[in-house]
């Protein structure tokens, strides 16, 4: 389903609570973490909207995002760049997944 790739291991351990973060998407709408809490959600991070390896990740997280909703899961994707560059990306690629913006990488360094 994804493609293979070398994962650095997180800083947050298993039974850890996530950092909080409150973020905006590409239609400013908000979206807190603490919101889901007791729901499984996926948080991924990338560098920077419309790269290689960012689309291929995002495509892959859009393409499966109905099974993951059909196990209650949410999938948000973190990364710099404002509401601009995440519906320019989201529109290119005709992405589903909800991408955050982290406009100064504040929440990444917060994940390590």
């Amino acid at each position: 389903m994804f493609a293979e790739r070398s994962i650095k291991m997180p800083s947050i351990k298993i039974g850890q609570v996530a950092p909080d973060f409150s973020l905006t998407d590409k239609s400013g709408v908000t979206y807190k973490l603490s919101a889901a809490k007791g729901a499984y959600t996926i948080v991924y991070f990338y560098p920077k909207d419309d790269t290689p390896g960012c689309t291929i990740e995002a495509k892959e997280f859009s393409d499966a995002l109905s099974a993951f909703e059909k196990l209650g899961v949410s999938i948000f994707g973190v990364s710099g760049g404002d509401d601009k560059t995440k519906a320019k990306f989201c529109t290119k690629y005709k992405l589903k997944v909800s991408l955050l913006s982290d406009k100064d990488y504040a929440v990444a360094k917060a994940y390590d």
